[in-house]
């Protein structure tokens, strides 16, 4: 997957693509490899980096939602379930199964969210995680060493999905890739043309050369999440919005605060939303918060009441309770909320996925969740397909295996996020010891990975890098800006790059980096 080389496509095609996709995040990825491994010539471009927005900060989970379960809504819950399964088979080199306990304090607890959690196991049927059960007290401070003891009755266990999402987006992109797509990114749209009041092209910048192209396409998709808006405003500049965002927030703590191998999950905080604290990468992820905002920005900043929210509910449960000092990171992510006007906060809004059509036939896919990306691309493509008078084909992705598959791929150790890719790494540590080096001892990252990521992964800036192909900007916000001389002194050597580019890529990150930690 090279830049260059996707660039060079759209500078030689002349033919209109089948399909273009506006977004590189989660669902246009989706779309992406939906409608390559249909047939169709499909081009997507990212106004910044893949999975540079929402999509690579989520609560990091592949779940049913149990709170959607609770909420009633059990087609969401049904559909989401099949889609958890489907991934973990074509990924499993990034999804796993993990334990989520929810501790008991009050009698009613156990028979209240025993009985929700068997009817999510009897709705997940064959692509079940795991069966739930009751806990004593003893096994519920075994699974959960640092949880308040005082007034504990015990717990229930079940099992839902964990992942890595930006390392998932990346394979998804190189999968479209391998599948005939073409993808470029640093590539905003910044218009779209119409002939006979139909979407006929678009025109797209290059970030990097700053050149302009003016490409035909039969199909436009708008997958640009909480920023949908804006692309459908290029369509109709007198559109009536759709998207009521949401941020949410989550901070990232040592392992010491979560020791084990089992998460945990309040089922109601005070402003009704669940509460999670999760094992990721030997670190713990506390969130996440539900805040409505008015201003729209490609990097929110968590506020200081959040925080405040996830350190004082962390509190309640963990022995150990957490200060802002203990705080490695904390990130933002907004939600593109579907708006029907009826609802009176953002945790009411809908999480099911919009196809939404224009009268000049933009498709704009907005709403849903990681889990569902698969089901709401292929919605997607079918529709397009159909709007655009292409030939009819089935999807053929729930057997589609995501780049990096592997089925075991735990033994390649720090590496195993890479999957199948896995092994040339290590061949490229060993053909030059440099590239073996660790970059942090704080941190399982060395200096071949950078590297690669210039080379296979698209990674144009060192917060790529730090942030997406590698998720240490989240794991310790701290370290990372230690590395980043490091790191952008060997991506300008990959890119052609001078010293001023590596300085003004330190500055950048540095600046970046200090709106992950508190202030």
């Amino acid at each position: 997957m090279k830049r260059d080389e996707m660039l060079h496509r759209i500078q030689t095609t002349t033919d209109p693509w089948d399909l273009v996709v506006i977004g590189g995040g989660a669902t246009g990825l989706g779309v992406a490899i939906d409608g390559a491994s249909r047939g169709y010539r499909v081009l997507l471009l990212e106004a910044g980096d893949f999975a540079g927005g929402t999509s690579s900060r989520s609560t990091k989970l592949v779940h049913g939602g149990v709170r959607y379960l609770q909420q009633g809504n059990v087609s969401l819950v049904l559909e989401a379930l099949k889609e958890r399964g489907i991934l973990r088979r074509n990924a499993p080199h990034l999804v796993h199964n993990l334990p989520f306990v929810v501790p008991r304090y009050d009698w009613w607890e156990g028979p209240f969210y025993g009985i929700g959690l068997k009817l999510y196991d009897a709705l997940a049927g064959k692509h079940g995680f795991g069966r739930s059960r009751i806990l004593t007290r003893k096994k519920t401070r075994e699974r959960l060493p640092n949880i308040e003891t005082e007034g504990l009755r015990g717990g229930i266990v079940y099992y839902d999905g964990q992942f890595d999402d930006a390392r998932l987006a990346i394979n998804m992109a190189s999968t479209a890739v391998e599948q005939g797509a073409t993808l470029i990114n640093y590539a905003p749209v910044i218009a779209i043309s119409h002939a006979d009041g139909i979407v006929d092209s678009i025109t797209v910048r290059d970030l990097e050369n700053d050149h302009q192209y003016e490409l035909r396409a039969r199909a436009v998709i708008n997958a640009a999440g909480p920023f949908a808006d804006s692309v459908r405003r290029f369509d109709d500049s007198q559109c009536s919005p759709m998207i009521s965002p949401s941020q949410g927030v989550h901070i990232v703590l040592d392992h010491t605060f979560l020791p084990g191998d089992s998460a945990i999950m309040v089922p109601q905080t005070d402003d009704g939303r669940v509460l999670f604290a999760i094992p990721w990468h030997g670190r713990v992820v506390v969130g996440t918060t539900d805040t409505p905002i008015d201003t729209l920005s490609p990097e929110p900043v968590p506020l200081a009441t959040e925080v405040d929210f996830l350190l004082s509910h962390a509190a309640r449960y963990l022995r150990k309770d957490p200060t802002p000092n203990d705080i490695l990171s904390a990130f933002a992510g907004l939600r593109p909320l579907v708006d029907d006007g009826a609802a009176d906060s953002t945790a009411a809004l809908s999480r099911d996925h919009l196809l939404h059509i224009s009268p000049t036939g933009l498709i704009t896919i907005t709403g849903g969740k990681w889990t569902t990306y698969r089901k709401m691309a292929e919605d997607t493509v079918d529709q397009a397909a159909e709007l655009a008078e292409l030939e009819a084909r089935p999807s053929v992705t729930r057997d589609l295996h995501i780049h990096g598959y592997h089925r075991n791929a735990d033994p390649f150790g720090d590496l195993a996020v890479y999957g199948s890719d896995a092994p040339a790494i290590q061949d490229l540590f060993h053909a030059h010891p440099r590239y073996a080096e660790s970059l942090h001892p704080h941190l399982e990252v060395r200096a071949g990975e950078v590297v690669w990521a210039v080379r296979n992964e698209m990674a144009r800036t060192v917060e790529d890098f730090l942030s997406r192909r590698t998720r240490t900007l989240l794991l310790d916000a701290r370290a990372s800006v230690e590395i980043a001389p490091r790191v952008a002194a060997l991506m300008a050597e990959e890119l052609g790059r001078n010293a001023d580019w590596q300085t003004e890529q330190v500055s950048a990150y540095k600046k970046l980096a200090r709106g992950y930690l508190p202030s």
